[in-house]
């Protein structure tokens, strides 16, 4: 593909979450993250702690950083000429100033790819939100951004995971029928039922699943969520994983993979909530349980931005997508995902 074919777009963005990159970073980023919604102080404080746990450092940006650093190896190797930016929601290097930077530099148009494999408010229409923010705030001269599509269901996200699942079951004994027993459970971030039931998460999340089940030939799977906030009285997407897993343990299984499906790469919310959390009551409840790893930088995951790209940019591409719901639009419809805020 040659740079003649990207002319409409001078660079892509890729915008995610954020993270803290030392323990003086991590109320200020919390209080950015729970601004505007009704979180009791104390529970800001109680996640404060699963920062600290880790120095107070989110591998996120790190992890950011060198998705970024092969996604330019990988256009550079295809010819694309296309700088690639990073900017957050909650914390440094934060979308305005990154928008801004794309500004001074000379970006007039830009192509956003969403660190959220999965439709809604959180994962979707609020990067959309803060993007045209970031926008009104830099003025008329702003990049123009637009989103490639949303990917759950894409082959090269897909794939990937099916190899993360069966290396996690490859640690587990074949001799004595543990790994043909062990149990699956699929993980994603909770999110609240009154947002769950205006978009596509649960759906999306399913057929994910199911694939990867699929792929690893397991007729037999859950979808657990985790690190849920906000107050106990709102009802968010269940059951919680500390839960499945005790669910498992009355059923006497003493082997169970862990895919966080919901998320790309081994972030804070992995780390603690799977590796601290869960297996801390794994461990109580006599199960192994073993976490499989996220896409991170895998190299089809990356090669899956660049298709992305080029499906946008050049006519007669394929949308390769996998199940039954098909490839997303590349332009989400006016209103989609509220964030369900007024139904609570």
């Amino acid at each position: 593909m040659s740079t003649d074919s990207v002319h409409n777009y001078d660079a892509i963005l890729i915008v995610s979450f954020g993270g803290p990159e030392g323990p003086e970073d991590v109320i200020p980023f919390l209080e950015n993250v729970l601004r505007g919604r009704n979180v009791p102080r104390e529970r800001l404080l109680a996640v404060a702690q699963h920062y600290q746990h880790f120095g107070g450092v989110s591998p996120i940006n790190a992890q950011n950083r060198a998705l970024v650093s092969a996604l330019d190896e990988e256009l550079q190797q295809q010819g694309l000429r296309l700088p690639v930016y990073l900017g957050n929601r909650n914390w440094r290097p934060l979308l305005v100033d990154t928008v801004r930077q794309m500004r001074d530099d000379g970006i007039r148009s830009a192509l956003a790819f969403f660190t959220s494999a999965f439709s809604s408010y959180s994962g979707c229409r609020q990067y959309l939100e803060n993007i045209a923010t970031a926008q009104h705030e830099i003025g008329s001269d702003a990049p123009r951004v637009e989103k490639l599509r949303t990917y759950f269901n894409h082959p090269s996200f897909i794939e990937p995971m099916i190899q993360r699942t069966a290396a996690a079951f490859e640690k587990i004994p074949a001799n004595d029928n543990s790994r043909q027993n062990a149990q699956l459970v699929f993980t994603a971030h909770s999110i609240p039922m009154a947002m769950a039931k205006n978009c596509r998460y649960e759906t999306q999340l399913r057929d994910a699943c199911q694939l990867v089940a699929a792929g690893v030939e397991r007729s037999q799977w859950r979808l657990a969520y985790q690190s849920r906030s906000g107050l106990p009285s709102q009802p968010w997407l269940e059951p919680d994983i500390n839960d499945c897993l005790r669910e498992l343990a009355e059923k006497s299984v003493r082997d169970v993979v862990v895919v966080p499906i919901g998320f790309i790469s081994d972030h804070i919310e992995v780390l603690y909530d799977l590796d601290f959390e869960a297996k801390n009551t794994a461990d109580m409840l006599g199960i192994n349980m073993i976490r499989a790893g996220t896409v991170g930088t895998h190299q089809r995951f990356v090669r899956m931005i660049r298709e992305l790209v080029e499906e946008r940019v050049r006519e007669g591409l394929g949308r390769p997508s996998l199940g039954e719901l098909g490839p997303c639009p590349d332009v989400c419809a006016t209103g989609c995902c509220p964030s369900g805020r007024m139904a609570t």
